[in-house]
């Protein structure tokens, strides 16, 4: 319910957004129907199946959100009881990292 709900307020927000990077839990018939409906490709990063190390394309960008994300308290565990609440408390962590940016450009100035 919720893998298919996100893409349509994406595409209501951002129809330009091509192509979505997923992670290899995102299988099934949600890659097809993203595309039936939106146009979209999804790209499914995987890790590799032998154990050496390998850097992944564009999951750089996804681990490094989860840890600036990770740094507010309320964020680190999973207290909330409704989607709307949580969505709340990630775009307040994204807000008090943006002024921590701003903060810092323009404090050295």
């Amino acid at each position: 319910m919720g893998a298919r709900a996100l893409p349509v307020r994406l595409f209501l927000r951002f129809e330009w957004l091509k192509p979505l990077f997923v992670d290899g839990g995102c299988t099934g018939t949600l890659i097809g129907w993203v595309l039936s409906m939106f146009g979209w490709d999804m790209q499914v990063i995987q890790r590799c199946q032998q154990r050496i190390f390998k850097v992944l394309p564009r999951r750089w960008i996804v681990e490094r959100t989860f840890a600036w994300l990770s740094q507010s308290r309320r964020l680190s565990k999973d207290y909330e009881v409704s989607v709307a609440s949580a969505e709340a408390f990630v775009k307040i962590a994204c807000i008090r990292r943006m002024i921590r940016l701003w903060d810092d450009f323009w404090g050295r100035l």
